[in-house]
């Protein structure tokens, strides 16, 4: 079967019947008369539900269909917008009527209603008419509130406290607090908070917002992220108080090499304003200023790196509510930071997502009490503990054991990750971490007071808040864990940066990891939001040459890589892709476009990138083998590779956004680079300089290569799988592999390297205890002994980019790239590797899509299923149309079908949105 070929004119031909469909097939726009199947269901704002404090000027909605019936798709659509609920269910006085737009378009429609202002909440609902010109119901009812969006809006001071701090070391965490009267009826509260630094807000005693973490690292120099929350019902006639602690975090903690600290400033800052609106009308606003008072507590330190030191005999009861006696605290100092770089929220917020139990209790060898979560994670733990004023508690964190099975941590290289709690002995006492966080799945305690159980320590997890969206399993249980531990890993790496480790002296944004493994977060989560706010700090620290950082936000200084740089195009293209978002291309436009410029500079008038430096394939595989010197990809083609890749992204991307004389610039760029390729690396029978799994990956991927020398290509690339038996890709070669093989007529090769089992593989890890990704292929070698030590991560999701084959092969979803975000979406199984049946579902930006399929007995069974307002093609393999059955019926009697054809040894369905169940015998 080969899919490769029939794919581009099936693209074509797909598109062209939507074209027709959308003038022909619908009726005329008329007042139905009879309810939609469904309903319109889950709006969104900016891929938010009801989100507060965002300032897009113009913010898109979006919505899905329920229905359950098939071929369902919308022919027009109607919005409403007000500024009350009330003007919304009369439809007088409306900020925004659409009308009735006649668009099959659900997904990022833009607010066309009048210009906002700071602190308006808008309204809104949408209703569809179907393709049988069916009215749905009006959709519930939706909102989104605007944020600050003008610098002289914030009336509040920033502020420091004024506190003795040797700024070379971790310091206690300050505390701040004012009091303040209220005396009218409250109609609402909206408090707008960022900080230098970290934060925790209380209000009158009770924790404001549930988001850790706060306010996220970004670039802080450049652009400084706030939150914005309702505290309405948490206020109090007459007197309350405000509360803050500040942490060191991102911004002066401990953060890079060498013991570097004070990375964006020396001095924690605070800059807080509420907005109170009366009921008669009144309008108050009580912020940061001079009158705010400041000690410290007891927070000894806390570091992202090296853990947190509580003393519980320093708390101070009530610090954080009115009536509470600060006459000994200090004052603070007004500062003047610039708050023209301050921008709402846009990425999820981090959260504490779930707990998890410890299943076991230990002693080492080294009489350690050690406590094992069977999982490893990124979070902290909650201590339950009783005893005396003054003892001390001390939690280790460590990912794995030794072959002796002691607690090992030398791969967390100058990272302590301890955390210490100090009783103040007034019975059970519990204790959560506030500023810090750890990698671990094993836990030592030292100094607790008697014997601990399974229920004095819990696992805290958190992570950016990202909607679940994508689910795999197969018959394979190994494959299955394999997928867990991709999950996990993204879970761990996803806290407000997608960073490369959560455990060592690191945790940085490193672009080269983000963009491997781009589309398999967009399966696993909805990352769009997150890849947003993380992009917007990948353009400002670009410097003036158009170099973008090894890691963003960039705290070395320093970049300029292929294949980690060029996460400024792929990330944006993975996103369109995936969501359908073409605002981000057009936000990321110059930032690629500057990409582009420096990598042609850089290649000069030969087109060929061998200059300046490289991580290449990292952490490919090596060996001891005295024949064989490791699988060394040439850092000069990679560049050349990803050189001719990102501009041939940004031609698309370009005639996307209709710049079409950038696009004809591009296109020329692009071929030049291409003959360049070919005349520097490629030999006239097809072998490449770099004769290694990598090289031809990549010039299999990024069509590299003439027509004449593809399959030469690509019989080399198969032959080489064959000999070795065993992947030897690194960072760069891993992704595509397997999707090249099977591009190219090799599916079995690719099963054999997902199946296998012994190093270096997937698989290998698995069979070592692991429950997340890997760094290295052998971060336990088969000796059980440890790979070096001063870079061997267990929680490293690069390789987990295997994951997006999972989904895009074996069960078979994808995206038809001319009509992104699964308007169109491509199922097409690929059954091998001795499954006997493998599922996946993928919750779109229009509903669920799912693809599962099964041998039973003789017989192949596929079932899928999209959503309204959209369509699909489905590959049937190894099929013959007079044997293929739908729901027991012939293709040409099940509803919902639109077209169906032999091709190859294939048949190919054109379907409607809904669920069908294919069977044909299994004759492979």
């Amino acid at each position: 079967m080969i899919i490769k070929g029939f794919s581009i004119s099936l693209y074509k031909i797909v598109k062209s019947m939507v074209l027709i469909s959308l003038l022909f097939c619908c009726p005329p726009l008329l007042k139905a008369q009879s309810s939609v199947d469904g309903e319109v269901a889950n709006p969104r704002t900016e891929y938010k539900a009801d989100p507060i404090g965002i300032d897009v000027a113009q913010p898109r909605l979006s919505w899905e269909i329920l229905s359950s019936e098939r071929d369902v798709w919308q022919s027009a659509y109607q919005i409403w917008a007000a500024d009350t609920v009330e003007k919304l269910k009369t439809g007088d006085n409306l900020l925004w009527d659409s009308g009735e737009i006649l668009s099959d378009q659900s997904n990022q429609i833009i607010y066309e209603g009048p210009a906002l202002n700071s602190g308006n909440r808008v309204y809104w609902q949408v209703r569809i008419w179907d393709n049988q010109n069916h009215l749905s119901p009006w959709s519930e009812t939706a909102y989104w509130e605007m944020g600050l969006l003008d610098t002289s809006d914030w009336q509040a001071s920033w502020i420091e406290p004024n506190i003795i701090e040797d700024i070379t070391q971790s310091q206690p965490c300050p505390l701040l607090r004012k009091e303040f009267h209220i005396t009218g009826e409250l109609k609402s509260a909206r408090a707008y908070v960022t900080c230098h630094g970290l934060y925790e807000m209380w209000l009158n005693g009770r924790r404001v917002g549930d988001q850790v973490f706060t306010p996220g690292w970004t670039s802080y120099n450049k652009g400084l992220q706030y939150q914005t929350y309702d505290v309405t019902e948490l206020f109090e006639k007459g007197e309350n108080a405000i509360g803050v602690i500040l942490g060191d975090g991102w911004y002066r903690g401990f953060f890079g090499w060498s013991d570097k600290r004070n990375n964006y400033g020396d001095k924690l800052a605070l800059l807080l304003q509420i907005k109170i609106e009366y009921k008669d009308g009144d309008v108050e606003a009580i912020g940061t200023d001079a009158t705010w008072k400041a000690t410290t507590g007891p927070i000894l330190k806390s570091d992202i790196y090296h853990g947190e030191t509580y003393d519980a005999r320093q708390e101070m009861p009530g610090w954080n509510e009115a009536g509470f006696n600060d006459d000994d605290w200090k004052d603070v100092k007004v500062t003047e930071h610039s708050k023209e770089i301050l921008f709402a929220q846009i990425g999820p917020p981090i959260r504490k997502i779930q707990e998890v139990k410890p299943v076991e209790i230990f002693q080492t060898p080294q009489e350690e009490t050690v406590f094992d979560f069977g999982q490893n994670m990124v979070g902290w733990v909650r201590l339950k503990v009783k005893g005396e004023a003054g003892t001390a508690v001390t939690l280790r964190h460590a990912e794995v054991l030794d072959s002796a099975g002691n607690f090992y941590k030398e791969n967390l290289r100058a990272a302590k990750q301890t955390t210490q709690y100090i009783l103040k002995g007034s019975g059970e006492e519990s204790f959560e971490p506030h500023f810090t966080f750890q990698g671990f799945r094993y836990v030592a305690v030292e100094g607790y007071p008697g014997d601990p159980n399974l229920d004095d320590l819990t696992g805290i997890v958190i992570h950016s808040d990202m909607k679940v969206t994508g689910s795999f399993e197969c018959s394979n249980a190994m494959i299955n864990q394999l997928q867990q531990n991709i999950q996990w890993g993204q879970k761990g790496n996803f806290l407000d940066v997608p960073t490369d480790c959560p455990q060592r002296d690191e945790r940085m944004g490193w672009t080269g990891d983000a963009q491997v493994f781009a589309r398999t977060a967009c399966f696993n989560m909805d990352a769009a939001s997150f890849y947003t706010k993380w992009l917007k700090d990948l353009a400002a620290d670009q410097n003036e040459n158009g170099v973008i950082p090894h890691v963003v936000p960039d705290v070395l200084t320093n970049g300029g890589s292929a294949a980690w740089a060029d996460a400024g195009v792929i990330v944006p293209w993975t996103v369109y892709l995936c969501y359908g978002d073409k605002r981000i291309l057009a936000m990321q436009y110059e930032s690629m476009k500057a990409w582009i410029d420096y990598m042609q500079k850089q290649a000069g008038e030969e087109f060929l990138w061998n200059t300046g430096f490289h991580y290449g394939d990292w952490l490919a595989f090596n060996t001891t083998r005295s024949d064989y010197p490791g699988a060394t990809t040439d850092k000069d083609l990679i560049a050349t590779a990803y050189f001719a890749y990102s501009t041939s992204l940004l031609q698309k991307i370009a005639q996307i956004l209709g710049k079409e004389n950038d696009a004809e610039k591009f296109m020329l760029l692009r071929e030049n680079i291409k003959t360049a390729f070919q005349k520097e690396f490629v030999t006239p029978n097809g072998r490449l300089a770099s004769n290694t799994q990598t090289a031809y990956s990549l010039a299999l991927a990024y069509d590299l290569l003439p027509d004449i020398l593809i399959e030469n290509a690509a019989r080399r690339l198969a032959d080489d799988v064959r000999e070795f038996r065993h992947i030897t890709t690194g960072f760069v070669g891993t992704p595509l592999i397997c999707q090249v093989l099977c591009d190219y007529g090799y599916t079995g090769l690719a099963y054999m390297l997902l199946n296998r089992r012994r190093y270096p593989s997937w698989l290998y890890p698995i069979t070592k205890g692991a429950t997340t990704i890997w760094e290295r292929w052998d971060g336990i070698k088969p000796d059980d002994t440890f790979q070096d030590p001063g870079m061997n991560s267990f929680n490293h999701y690069a390789y987990g980019a295997i994951g997006a084959w999972l989904y895009q092969v074996v069960a078979g979803i994808d995206i038809d790239e001319s009509n992104p975000g699964y308007k169109h979406t491509l199922l097409r199984p690929h059954p091998g590797g001795g499954l006997t049946y493998a599922r996946a579902s993928h919750h779109s930006m229009y509903g669920k899509i799912e693809s599962s399929w099964e041998i039973v007995e003789e017989n192949f069974q596929l079932m899928v299923e999209t959503p309204p307002n959209t369509y699909a093609t489905a590959v049937l393999p190894y099929a013959k149309l007079d044997e293929v059955r739908e729901s027991g019926k012939f293709l040409e009697n099940a509803p919902g079908i639109k077209q169906f054809y032999q091709e190859s040894d294939s048949v190919i369905v054109k379907l409607g949105s809904g669920r069908y169940q294919f069977e044909y015998p299994w004759v492979k």
